[in-house]
């Protein structure tokens, strides 16, 4: 045996046995490479995340939750997912901080340290849903490019923080104004410092609702720097692209915002209906904004093996800018549904938690579908809702697979 050969082969050895298990695909490592569990930037430690959440993408860091860590009321930072466009910032000094207020329509452009936001300002605690534009993106068939996310982007935690209104405001808005755009101070992957990874925005109806918040705690807590410490955009029911992290400058428009991924197909859907895998002209394509409704059976997990023909199952709905108004499940494919209890959201744009008792005639295997319907009575699709090229809005009823003994 070569001696490259057999330094890469008790290589193998080592690592496998400090993971505990086989590396599997070992033999294709490329010599010198530390698998990522081992050298020493463990994402689950970095971020204090379950270590059972998905690593989808380390170069920016995207990681999503499975649907059963998504169990609990009020998402804990250890299942919350992550999307990043660029790299984490390296150095955040809190006490120098300064978020300036800029743009064609503002009467008077203002920096604010964030002391001035803490004390300046009435704080606001709200549950805000916050889901990925992109989440069920690798159910779509043809396949869409991106992250190819399950039903783990999203979360629902409690941000305190101020009204962007009222920074927006004390500034001055002008009449012509009809956009924000965001700002921040992550660096491209790239790091060309012309360059930003993501600069998005809203209508201002959407800047200037009670719950938009400017944030700096996140469940009580400075919020985690992989979710925006020192301060964020938290802009719930809409794509978490609009709750831009490691804010530091809000420029109030008079246009639509043309930052980096506004324009072209980014956060965008065909303004009509496509046939799977055709082409569409960017201008063909229309902003996403309020998030349609969608639901997530939490508990049990899915492959449960029951010993008894009775199941309690809990979980959450959302429905963008509305409410849930109504959550059911079946337990034959759809043919028929039987109601849910549902709960009101401890607030607007908060999910809502759901819980049945199931019963099972017999047993054998099923599939448990849930499905809401919001409060304009649109319910979700039983499969994928229209094809489009980027992969977003997949809003298909969740199932979990249960087998009664």
């Amino acid at each position: 045996m070569k001696r490259k050969e057999f330094i890469k082969k008790a290589a193998l050895g080592s690592f496998a046995a400090l993971l505990g298990t086989d590396i599997v695909f070992g033999s294709k490592l490329l010599n010198g490479y530390i698998p990522l569990a081992l050298d020493g930037s463990d994402p689950f430690e970095m971020f204090k995340k379950d270590k059972s959440m998905v690593i989808l993408n380390e170069k920016p860091w995207n990681i999503e939750a499975k649907a059963h860590l998504l169990n609990d009321n009020v998402t804990p930072n250890s299942s919350m997912f992550v999307r990043n466009n660029g790299l984490v910032p390296e150095k955040i000094d809190a006490a120098s901080w300064k978020l300036t207020i800029d743009g064609e329509s503002v009467v008077n452009e203002k920096s604010y340290s964030l002391a001035d936001l803490k004390s300046k300002f009435k704080h606001y605690t709200y549950q805000l849903t916050i889901e990925c534009g992109g989440n069920g993106r690798n159910e779509f068939d043809p396949p869409a490019k991106g992250n190819q996310w399950s039903v783990g982007a999203v979360h629902c935690a409690s941000w305190t923080g101020v009204r962007l209104r009222d920074v927006l405001e004390d500034a001055g808005i002008k009449s012509d104004a009809v956009y924000i755009g965001f700002h921040a101070v992550d660096k491209h992957l790239s790091r060309d410092p012309k360059k930003e990874p993501i600069s998005r925005g809203c209508p201002m109806p959407k800047a200037l609702q009670d719950e938009t918040l400017l944030a700096f705690k996140m469940n009580g807590k400075d919020i985690p720097l992989i979710h925006g410490y020192p301060l964020r955009l938290v802009a719930g029911g809409w794509p978490a692209s609009v709750s831009g992290k490691w804010v530091n400058r809000i420029s109030i428009r008079n246009k639509i915002h043309d930052g980096t991924k506004m324009t072209g197909s980014a956060y965008r859907v065909p303004c009509k209906p496509v046939a799977p895998g055709e082409k569409v002209k960017d201008e063909d394509m229309c902003i996403i904004e309020s998030m349609p409704v969608k639901s997530l059976i939490t508990s049990p997990k899915s492959g449960a093996i029951l010993s008894n023909k009775s199941l309690n199952i809990k979980g959450h709905a959302w429905a963008g800018e509305l409410e849930v108004a109504k959550m059911e499940y079946s337990i034959d494919f759809g043919s028929t549904w039987t109601t849910c209890e549902v709960q009101k959201p401890a607030n607007r744009l908060a999910w809502q938690h759901f819980s049945a008792n199931v019963k099972f005639p017999q047993s054998g295997y099923y599939e448990v579908w849930a499905r809401a319907t919001d409060s304009n009575g649109v319910a979700q699709p039983m499969m994928l809702p229209g094809w489009n090229p980027k992969g977003y809005l997949n809003n298909a009823c969740h199932r979990i697979a249960v087998k009664v003994k």
